[in-house]
Parts: structure tokens; C-alpha cells; sequence
């Protein structure tokens, strides 16, 4: 089954017609065991769907019980001796483990009066009705008796409870797998997004990273990618999705903003508190609290999210390494540095993708109209402007949106505009942060490559700032690469989102909105003439200043472009183009 979509404000969860699905053989345990917990689960608020029909039933599972198991967000299944006796049962579950693939619903076996190891192995009883099963279905041509054996070998792998009478008693058994279900019902879904457009598909990549159906070992996994482009929305979906198959879950977001605010001691004392509950310890320090997460958690299955990490200290003190936690443990990380995921043997990592252009008009159409209904003819040309300007970007999307809420054409086009000269302030403060975490030499490089180089070859740039700079530039230029400022395509092309490389523009321009010449990088035609007109670059070379060697570095750069070797000929004469030759 696939994913459910859309996924909603509250959670998929919120498509649950029950809490729980009992399945169970009602000959063994529908007036004992079953009907016990049953009434135990009710008594406590649970909505348990108990099948009574068992009597009236003949051999195929019907339509609506299937629909049933469908609409229910955990699976109990009973196995008892006679469990895999029944063909109705073993259709059941089939259907049950079929469901759990696409939304990662919780499957919680029972083994009641049977040994798991029968189950798995197909042993005594199990191994006994899988035999009359193959004589029964010789001729079978769906392989049904295959599909049932694959079930019963699987859901045995599932993490769950043994009961065997003489050991324990029944009412504390039932007592404990009450408690249980209620704790994970109890969990509240953390809010995705308003209108979360285009996550299946990546939901589900980042699922098969964590390798949920693997018990024995810990996985981190690392979602990264430049500022608003939606890994906290896609960290949010996934949880919401498997947190049940956990024993202990906790999100801790904004990592970067609480840990410069709060400090690390804040963190490690709200990731304690969160799985711990109640029994949750006040720590003092960091050490202290990095000796009591390692001792506290190390045998709970968790599920730790830790949202916007930048610095290598703070993964260091919450989720240092992987044994620190339970067998089965998974622990997300989102970050816009990939740097930081290499630093702490991050293996498996996924990359966000922007929207496609039908997502993104989806989304951008629901956030500036309230729903689906548009004049596609009226609004058309400022909608693909819209898009274009995005770049599949969802915030820069979802801020557009917004804020051309109910507006005219002509005021979109005005906006629109308006964006493509002064970026939106909103959008630049998001995707500033990674701006802002740069070295000041790396600022340089970042604002020189924005500006200039978009599209160029690794090479020739790292062999124009080399001869600026004086040295080689392969690691500042990574660095920006491990930022997810900037990426190199097959072929070393240099390349960025259109919102960075606005946003490094912008940053220029901020240095001197009215005056270009005073600006320490120039790119736009027009400026570029204006300086050469009102002759600023003769006073730079008379003055000699600082910024007349930088224009001058920048018309060298400029050269490569014969439109503007041609303009500043035409303009300047062959003197200065002379100069910049033997420069």
C-alpha cells in the first residue's frame, strides 16, 4: 500500500478508524486471553475492533475486514497453538504485514502458549498446519501456502510479548501489553505542514535508509540541504510515520537556535526528560549529562531526532555514538552542513530535492488561493513567474504565496518584480544563516563565485581566486559545497539555487544600494556602465585604493565575456584595456 496522502497537520494517524486490530485463532483464546485483553483495552479508552463473527464466517476474508485492518493503527496478533490452522487467520495476516510496508503501522505479536522460535522455524504446531495447508493448496496457483509461511516467518521477527502459563500471571501479562498500546497511542503527531506537497516520494527514500524491519542495529541517518528547502517538514513526516515502532521517541528541535540560547546541558536535559518521563534526571553538566544518556538509554529502542544541527559538539554530547542507544534505536539528523554527518560516521545520508514544477504549483496555488480552484488563463504567466523565481524552493513558495494572498495580477506582477531586483527579506534571512556560519575569507570566495561564476568550470574559478587570493582554493570551495551553499555537477560545473546565488547578489548590493562603484563586486551590465561612464574606475586608478585593484580584478574576470570586453573597450578606450592586459 502506499503512502497515505496527503500527509495532514496532525498525522496520518488521523486516518485510524481504530486504535487496535485484534487478530487471533477464536477457537484457542476468543473466551479466555483475547476476550481478556479485549476487555482491558476498552476499559482503558483503547478502540479495539474484536471480530464476534468468527462462527459465521466461511473461508475468504471480506472486503470490509480488510478495509478494517486498513483503518487501524496497531496490529495485536495472537498467536496461539492453532493460530496458523486457520486459513482465515493466515489471510489476516497477510494483509496486516501487506499494510504495515507503506505507513510503518505497529505490529505487536503475541505469542501465547507457543515458542517463538515454532513460528519462525515452522516447528510443532505451526509446522504441522503449514503441511496439511501444502496438501490442501497443491495445485494453488498464487502460491498462497508461500505467502503464509513469509508471514508467520516475518511477524516472528517482530519485537512483542511470550506467555506461557506456570510463569507468569495473566491478568499482570494482559496488564503490561495494555500499558504498552496506551503509551503508544497517547503520542501526540507533531504537526507537518499546512500544505505538505510532494514528501511520499522522498518519505519513503529515507524509510528504506532506516531499515525499520532491522532490530539488531542502530542507524543514523542524515537529511541535509540548503535552508527552508524542507528537511525539518520531511524529518516531521517520518517521524510521525514510524514513531510507533518505537519504545521511546523524542524530537528535539531547532538544535542550533536552543543550543546557542539554552546551551547543550538544556538539550541533554529535555532529550532525558523526553524518554525518560518521570524519571527523567536533572543534570548539572555537559559530561554528566552525555555519561547519563550512554548509561540511561542504552537499552531503549529509540527514536531520536535531532532537527538544524551545525556544530560537530552538539551531536557529540546528545547522540555521540551509535551504542549509546537500544538495538533497533534510529536517530535522524537534519543539518545544511554534510560536513558535520562525515565528522560523526554518518554512512547513510539523503539530500532534499527541490519541488518539481507541478508541486510547486500545487503548493504555491493552495497557500495563495486557499484551495485548487484558480483561472488557470488569469493567473497563468504570474504563476510561472512565481515558480520560475522559486525554483522548486518550498518556503520561498509557501512566502510567495502568502503574501500575494487574494491579490490582483497586477499585483503579482509588481511583487514579482520587485523580488527579482530585492529579494524577499524573509527568504534571505532563512538562507543567510548558512551565509552567516562562514569563515569572513570564506564569505569572500562565496560572494565572488555568487556573483561572477555561476556555471563555470571548478578549475578556471579556483584558478582566478588562486591568482586573487595567492593560494589555492580546493578547500574553501568544499567547504562551501559541505555548507549546501554551492554543488559541483558532473563535468566540475559550479552551480547554486537561484535563491543563493540572489541571496550572495543581494548581500553585495546591500554594501551600497545607490552607488555601484562602491561596491566591492560588480556582475550586472548596466552597473557595470554606470561605474565606466561616470568614470570612477580613472579615479580608482589614480587613487590606487583598495577598491580600484578589485574592480580591476573584476573586469579581469569580466574579460572572459567578449560582450564585456567589447563594452569596456567602447567606453574606456584602449588605454585602460591595455592595462588590464598586462594586469
Amino acid at each position: 500500500m502506499a503512502l497515505q496522502s496527503p500527509f495532514s497537520s496532525s498525522s496520518t494517524h488521523s486516518f485510524c478508524k481504530y486504535d487496535v486490530f485484534l487478530s487471533f485463532r477464536g477457537k484457542d483464546t476468543r473466551y479466555g486471553f483475547t476476550g481478556n485483553l479485549y476487555k482491558a483495552l476498552s476499559d482503558k479508552g483503547v478502540h479495539t475492533f474484536f471480530d464476534d463473527e468468527e462462527l459465521q464466517r466461511g473461508d475468504e476474508i471480506t472486503p470490509s475486514l480488510l478495509t478494517t485492518i486498513e483503518e487501524s493503527r496497531i496490529a495485536i496478533i495472537v498467536l496461539s497453538p492453532n493460530y496458523a490452522s486457520s486459513s482465515f487467520c493466515l489471510d489476516e495476516l497477510v494483509h496486516i504485514l501487506h499494510c504495515i510496508k507503506g505507513n510503518n503501522r505497529l505490529v505487536f505479536p503475541v505469542f501465547y502458549e507457543v515458542d517463538p522460535s515454532d513460528v519462525r522455524h515452522l516447528n510443532n504446531s505451526f509446522g504441522e498446519a503449514i503441511a496439511k495447508h501444502e496438501k490442501r493448496y497443491k495445485y494453488d496457483m498464487n502460491n498462497k501456502v508461500d505467502k503464509w509461511k513469509q508471514a508467520l516467518q516475518q511477524v516472528a521477527n517482530f519485537s512483542g510479548d511470550h506467555f506461557k502459563h506456570g510463569v507468569a500471571y495473566e491478568y499482570k501479562f494482559i496488564s503490561n501489553i495494555v500499558e504498552v498500546i496506551s503509551r503508544k497511542i497517547s503520542r501526540v503527531p507533531l504537526p507537518v505542514a499546512d500544505y505538505p506537497v510532494g514528501l511520499e516520494s522522498q518519505v519513503s527514500n529515507i524509510i528504506s535508509l532506516l531499515e525499520i524491519d532491522s532490530s539488531d542495529r542502530v542507524h543514523m541517518v542524515g537529511i541535509h540541504g540548503i535552508g527552508g528547502i524542507g528537511k525539518t517538514t520531511l524529518a516531521i513526516a517520518v517521524y510521525n510515520l514510524i514513531a510507533d515502532n518505537f519504545e521511546s521517541v523524542c524530537f528535539l528541535e531547532n538544535v542550533r537556535e536552543n543550543s546557542s540560547k539554552y546551551g547543550l546541558v538544556h538539550l541533554q536535559n529535555n532529550l532525558l526528560c523526553k524518554i525518560l518521563g518521570k524519571e527523567g534526571v536533572q543534570i548539572q553538566g555537559v559530561k554528566e549529562g552525555t555519561s547519563q544518556i550512554q548509561q540511561r538509554l542504552r537499552g531503549k529502542k529509540v527514536l531520536l531526532i535531532l532537527d538544524d544541527v551545525d556544530e560537530q559538539k552538539q551531536l557529540e554530547s546528545i547522540a555521540g555514538k551509535p551504542d549509546w542507544f537500544g538495538g533497533g534505536s534510529r536517530v535522524i539528523i537534519t543539518t545544511r552542513d554534510t560536513h558535520l554527518l562525515k565528522l560523526h560516521n554518518v554512512e547513510k545520508t539523503f539530500e532534499v530535492a527541490a519541488l518539481s514544477k507541478k508541486h510547486s504549483l500545487e503548493l504555491l496555488v493552495k497557500k495563495a488561493f486557499k484551495n485548487d480552484e484558480v483561472n488557470s488563463s488569469y493567473y497563468a504567466n504570474v504563476l510561472n513567474c512565481a515558480i520560475t523565481y522559486a525554483s522548486g524552493h518550498p518556503l520561498a513558495l509557501e512566502i510567495i504565496g502568502s503574501n500575494l494572498f487574494g491579490k490582483e495580477v497586477e499585483h503579482w506582477e509588481s511583487a514579482l518584480h520587485q523580488y527579482e531586483k530585492i529579494p524577499n527579506r524573509e527568504i534571505q534571512q532563512i538562507l543567510k544563516i548558512s551565509y552567516n556560519a562562514l569563515e569572513e575569507y570564506e564569505k569572500n570566495i562565496f560572494l565572488d563565485i555568487t556573483c561572477c561564476f555561476k556555471g563555470h568550470n571548478l578549475k578556471e574559478i579556483g584558478d582566478i581566486l588562486h591568482a586573487h587570493y595567492g593560494y589555492n582554493m580546493s578547500y574553501h570551495i568544499q567547504r562551501l559545497v559541505d555548507k549546501s551553499l554551492i554543488k559541483i555537477k558532473f563535468g566540475d560545473q559550479v552551480t547554486f539555487h537561484d535563491l543563493i546565488e540572489d541571496m550572495g547578489k543581494e548581500i553585495v548590493r546591500q554594501e551600497s544600494p545607490n552607488m555601484p562603484g562602491n561596491r566591492s563586486r560588480l556582475w550586472y551590465h548596466e552597473d557595470i556602465v554606470q561605474v565606466l561612464q561616470e568614470k570612477q574606475v580613472s579615479y580608482y586608478f589614480n587613487d590606487f585604493s583598495f577598491m580600484s585593484l578589485n574592480l580591476l580584478y573584476h573586469l579581469m574576470i569580466l574579460y572572459a565575456h567578449k560582450l564585456y570586453c567589447m563594452i569596456i573597450i567602447l567606453l574606456v578606450g584602449h588605454s585602460i584595456y591595455n592595462m588590464i592586459i598586462i594586469l
